[in-house]
């Protein structure tokens, strides 16, 4: 059964998001999906939630949800009162989260139902363990595993415009009909390839991602700030917050309000005057004319600012020249063992990674990196601080590497 509620549908939100929620803790796993529109926008938009769970017989029930519409329809209230069953939902422990790709759907979720999204099980994430390539994209999974085949035709749409089309719709639906079916087959044959604990180890890591903007951060990234005084990065952590909060005023991109380059200039001349203003490239008249008072304004409190300056930039030690014949040895042994495995390199490490482990090793300071930890460590992490340690050594056999303990 498919739901697409609008603000005049009788249809009870948090009656159909609890029936499913029921659904997915009775079946202990729900997949689910999202639509959005990021562009022009201050926040990525969350226009559509696509959700299919298990029925006690085996049959399947999707949902589509609708938040722009949802929130709006007689007795909802705010987005958290009519989402909180399915924010209990991807909240409990006990039901498996099941996304394609889902980094962008979970931080959207944990972000507009203001809750924590735990169990997730990513078919793309995981389908990597049995060396599917590291972006493969949902029809490729459905055909190489699960046999299925699904045309897919309104991607690239404008999902916050309503109504929904017939197509958007079919789409939306497709994108979750077939996603329990498909997590199960990898899981099975994970499980018979000892790698399940391995998929899971990787997928914990999108219970912990947001879209929310760290200040401190950007602030912290901005182009040239560390070369600016004291004074100049208290201007410049004044025109962030400026930026943050008119560009969320107007739902626009903050660079559209004033750029990095711009906002770093202004900082480092701190005007005082339109005329000073105009002069600074990269604010243009309109934005003058727009906010030109307000920007001075912004100015004036950033040079009051008590701002202690950043610290310099740290220089961790770089590969020396003679460092390059381990960095290839290293990379050698990494890609000898992902075809082994059938795992994409990329699933493994980067060269930069492996830099940083040769550098440590040379220094005495151990990088830390992903291939020294967890599943990585066991597969070929370990195996790469013997071979740097000069406890094993790299032979070929019959056009194949193979490591030799010393």
């Amino acid at each position: 059964m498919t739901a697409m509620p609008s603000a005049t549908d009788e249809r009870d939100f948090a009656r159909a998001l609890s029936e499913v929620a029921e659904l997915a803790r009775a079946s202990g796993r729900i997949a689910l999906d999202t639509e959005f529109m990021g562009e022009g926008r201050y926040r990525t938009l969350l226009c559509l939630i696509q959700l299919a769970v298990r029925r006690p017989d085996g049959a399947q029930r999707v949902e589509l949800i609708d938040p722009l519409q949802a929130g709006s329809a007689p007795g909802a209230g705010s987005a958290l009162a009519w989402g909180a069953p399915l924010a209990r939902v991807l909240e409990d422990p006990d039901v498996e989260i099941v996304a394609h790709a889902g980094r962008q759907d979970i931080a959207l979720l944990r972000r507009a139902l203001g809750c924590e999204v735990r169990g997730v099980f990513d078919t793309q994430l995981a389908a990597g363990f049995l060396g599917m390539p590291a972006q493969c994209s949902y029809e490729t999974l459905l055909g190489q595993i699960a046999g299925v085949r699904v045309a897919k035709g309104a991607s690239f749409t404008r999902w916050d415009a309503r109504p929904l089309s017939d197509e958007q719709l079919a789409y939306a639906r497709g994108d979750v009909e077939h996603l329990i079916d498909l997590a199960a087959e990898i899981q099975s044959r994970l499980e018979r390839l000892g790698r399940l604990g391995w998929a899971r180890e990787e997928c914990q890591l999108l219970e912990s991602v947001s879209d929310e903007r760290d200040l401190e951060r950007i602030f912290e990234r901005l182009p040239r700030i560390r070369g600016l005084s004291a004074p100049s990065q208290g201007v410049a952590r004044e025109l962030v917050e400026w930026r943050e909060r008119t560009a969320a005023e107007r739902d626009r991109p903050v660079q559209s309000v004033l750029a990095d380059n711009a906002l770093v200039e202004i900082a480092k001349r701190q005007p005082t005057s339109l005329r000073q203003l105009e002069e600074i490239r990269g604010v243009g008249q309109g934005g003058l004319r727009r906010r030109g008072e307000l920007l001075l304004a912004a100015v004036q409190r950033g040079r009051r600012r008590q701002q202690a300056p950043l610290p310099g930039s740290p220089r961790p030690a770089l590969p020396r020249l003679e460092d390059a014949p381990l960095i290839a040895l290293c990379e050698a042994l990494v890609r000898a063992r992902a075809s082994e495995a059938e795992l994409a390199y990329e699933l493994l490490t980067s060269r930069a990674e492996l830099q940083a482990i040769v550098v440590g090793e040379r220094t005495g300071e151990p990088a830390d990196v992903r291939a020294l930890r967890g599943w990585r460590r066991e597969l070929v992490g370990q195996e790469l601080l013997d071979l740097l340690g000069g406890r094993v050594s790299l032979s070929v056999e019959d056009r194949a590497l193979r490591a030799v303990t010393d």
